[in-house]
């Protein structure tokens, strides 16, 4: 018996992505791992249709759970609260209940200044981020209530630190971190923890922005003083499970960076 038998997670963002060695290559991938060996079923969204059906074929056959894959994109010009609640009520017809909700869905133009940035790419990361977060965490509260569960969302050093080049996508980050304390404010009566990760791991993307991009990589990006990279499944997913769980109730309006020390602050 897992910490999460019997209990339904929302994961945005949770298609299937690989490293070359085969391992889990995207963070979402890594925390749909994570729940599951926990026992829990699995609602996982995305855009990417192919994506959705590879993780829920790998997740149901490693670990014996169920996984519900709805495409799904938060976007300019989209009937947005349709889609989320469509997400939502699909999750409650097939298991009845939300027990804890994963905002980890996140799209950007990154390395595009705030003097080159168009209208069209700040809207791409509000969407994708800030909003898709409102309206999933609006649309599962009356669920959430009902399980007295939780919410993890994801938020970046981008917008702690101001990264060159990421404006929009570091507005949207912070943005969720806003939400996230005036929810944990609001819904701390109801038994809803509400945190925030930054998360910095190696996936799939990082590794293929290596590749294309050599000189780019060394320039942006740095080795954390632990002296690796974080690991999607091991070091990312884990410590959303643990924040999803009974353990860390009362910890609610946090946020945590899993950066190797990277995440230093004052």
């Amino acid at each position: 018996m897992g910490k999460f038998t019997g209990k339904t997670v929302i994961v945005t963002g949770g298609g299937r992505a690989t490293l070359k060695d085969g391992s889990a290559g995207s963070i979402g991938y890594g925390i749909d791992i994570a729940f599951a060996k926990e026992g829990a079923n699995l609602v996982i969204t995305g855009r990417n249709v192919a994506k959705l059906e590879a993780a829920k074929e790998e997740l149901e056959r490693a670990y014996g759970i169920e996984v519900l894959p709805v495409a799904a994109d938060v976007s300019a010009g989209a009937d947005n609260e349709a889609v989320v609640q469509s997400v939502v009520d699909a999750a409650i017809e097939k298991f009845g209940r939300i027990d804890a909700l994963v905002n980890n869905a996140q799209a950007s133009a990154s390395g595009v200044t705030i003097a080159d940035h168009t209208m069209e790419q700040f809207n791409l990361a509000m969407y994708s981020g800030l909003y898709a977060t409102y309206l999933y965490m609006q649309k599962c509260y009356p669920h959430l209530k009902e399980t007295r569960g939780s919410v993890v969302n994801f938020a970046s050093g981008a917008g702690l630190f101001g990264n060159y080049g990421q404006c929009s996508y570091a507005a949207a980050k912070e943005g969720i971190r806003g939400l996230t304390r005036v929810a944990a404010t609001e819904w701390g009566p109801d038994g809803i923890n509400v945190n925030v990760v930054c998360p910095l791991a190696w996936t799939a993307t990082l590794e293929g922005f290596k590749e294309a991009y050599p000189d780019a990589f060394k320039a942006n990006v740095h080795m954390p003083p632990m002296g690796h990279y974080g690991d999607v499944e091991a070091e990312i997913g884990r410590v959303v499970v643990a924040l999803a769980g009974d353990d860390f109730k009362y910890m609610s309006g946090e946020t945590v960076t899993l950066e190797g020390g990277m995440g230093q602050r004052p």
